[in-house]
């Protein structure tokens, strides 16, 4: 009889005999798949939450009064488009994009300002060192912790103080300042600004201003651009500071002009076409400005990548 073979260490196990190493990896194919296939399912999910308003928006943009209310806002049927804009400028003079000029220098000149003051008050925080530096960087970060609605009020009573109720100015100058956009921009110079490069531009006799002008805001430009689109989004949206602010309806932003449209619409059913086709205008500067900036980001994580 031949003696049965016990297999060594180093003795190569066939294809076939239920060795350890195959059925491991037998079973972590499957728990593999459906791990893809729940990563996968929910962000198509998410992608169909997020773009379901926005193709509502604009198919019935397309619709008449009729249309919007009988229920058929996701068909084509009966597209009108044209009509719906020719009326939308033509309506009381053109007011919508006088409001819509209004939400551009909100938003546009404000979120600029406010960005730069930002980078800069992050620079000096992270940069130099200075009495009370950590406790004052402590109040900033409270500021993040209030709302801006419950600082309306304040701020309506300093701006009836000093003559800027209803004008330009009152809304614009308390959005130059946002804490959370210092505490991102210390975040960022610290991470892109090397304290060398400051000192060869000292050392080369650059004086402070042109340092941070020349070097730090160059270096810093990924935190310029995402201070910038976060204000711009919260200025382009913001109805609370404008509503109590401003009583001319010239002066009005696009968030309280169609506001003010849409509690028309319960008396006149005109203005729901004025109030759809108003709002999908409305979303085009937001797409625009995330599109056309979005290659800063990506110049910023490849910058970070490399260091």
């Amino acid at each position: 009889m031949t003696s049965p073979t016990v297999a060594g260490p180093n003795t190569p196990v066939r294809a076939g005999d239920g060795s350890p190493s195959r059925t491991g990896t037998a079973r972590r194919a499957p728990s593999r798949w459906l791990s893809r296939t729940a990563v996968n399912g929910t962000l198509l999910l998410s992608v169909l939450y997020t773009l379901f308003p926005l193709v509502w928006l604009v198919t019935a943009a397309t619709k008449d009064s009729g249309g919007l209310l009988s229920g058929e806002a996701f068909s084509f049927k009966g597209f009108d488009l044209g009509h719906n804009l020719s009326q939308l400028a033509a309506y009381n003079d053109g007011v919508y994009f006088r409001w819509y000029l209004n939400s551009l220098l909100y938003a546009g000149g404000g979120a600029a300002v406010c960005a730069l003051v930002s980078v800069a008050a992050g620079y000096a925080f992270d940069k130099y060192a200075f009495r009370g530096k950590e406790k004052l960087f402590g109040v900033v970060l409270l500021g993040v912790l209030v709302p801006t609605t419950a600082l309306a009020l304040p701020m309506y009573l300093l701006a009836s103080k000093v003559g800027l109720v209803n004008t330009y100015w009152s809304v614009l100058i308390p959005v130059l300042v946002n804490p959370f956009g210092v505490y991102l921009s210390r975040v960022f110079s610290a991470s892109y600004i090397p304290d060398e490069a400051l000192e060869a531009a000292r050392i080369d006799g650059a004086g402070e201003l042109r340092t941070f002008w020349s070097i730090g805001l160059r270096m810093v430009m990924p935190g310029f651009v995402t201070v910038f689109l976060f204000q711009f989004t919260a200025i382009w949206n913001n109805f609370f500071l404008p509503l109590v602010m401003l009583s001319d309806q010239k002066l009005f932003p696009l968030s309280l002009g169609l506001y003010a449209w849409n509690s028309n619409t319960h008396a006149e059913l005109s203005y729901y076409p004025l109030v759809v086709t108003g709002s999908l205008l409305a979303v085009v500067p937001l797409v625009v400005a995330f599109v056309s900036l979005q290659r800063h980001w990506k110049a910023g994580l490849a910058a970070g990548s490399l260091k």
